[in-house]
């Protein structure tokens, strides 16, 4: 089965959905974006924050789980992911039958500023305490399942909008 979708995975503030969107723009009206966080939320009813607060991990993860596994049959699509998709391998495998697995990364120091600016509170996984530690710990944690996802991979921190969408394209034969 031929590849035609693109998912897009990395730890948090590493340009998933704004390299995703801008990706689908650029591909042209067959290719839809999908945020898988986003899809999530429509499920359950409730934000990201309030099912970890009120529901547990678990469950979101079973959530995530069952939307990866509808997108993951989809067709001409870019995916956000979020970036705990890796932590169940049944994911990965389904988003690699249809899917181009393509890893987005930064160094810590960018992510931590990114996930400062965009507000740690629609972050439940950071704490209040020690941000840069859990930022640090959980990046750590979940790199190598990262690195054994990837298909490609590329650093968005030093790199325009534009160059990150033509190596994508190129890896994947698209262009």
């Amino acid at each position: 089965m031929e590849k035609n979708s693109i998912a897009l995975i990395g730890f948090m503030a590493t340009g998933k959905t704004t390299i995703g969107k801008a990706l689908a723009r650029y591909l042209g009206n067959e290719y839809e974006f999908i945020e898988t966080d986003e899809l999530v939320i429509k499920l359950s009813g409730k934000s990201i924050p309030e099912i970890f607060s009120e529901d547990g991990e678990e469950v979101f993860r079973q959530l995530e789980r069952k939307v990866c596994k509808n997108v993951a049959s989809l067709e001409k699509i870019v995916i956000s992911c979020g970036g705990g998709i890796v932590l169940n391998p049944l994911n990965i495998s389904d988003l690699k039958k249809k899917c181009f697995i393509i890893l987005l990364t930064a160094p810590l120091h960018e992510i931590y500023n990114r996930v400062m600016q965009n507000g740690k509170e629609k972050r439940p996984v950071i704490s209040k305490k020690d941000s840069f530690k859990d930022v640090k710990n959980l990046l750590n944690t979940r790199q190598p399942l990262y690195d054994s996802a990837a298909e490609f991979s590329i650093d968005t921190s030093k790199k325009s909008i534009n160059t990150i969408i033509k190596e994508i394209l190129e890896f994947c034969g698209m262009l």
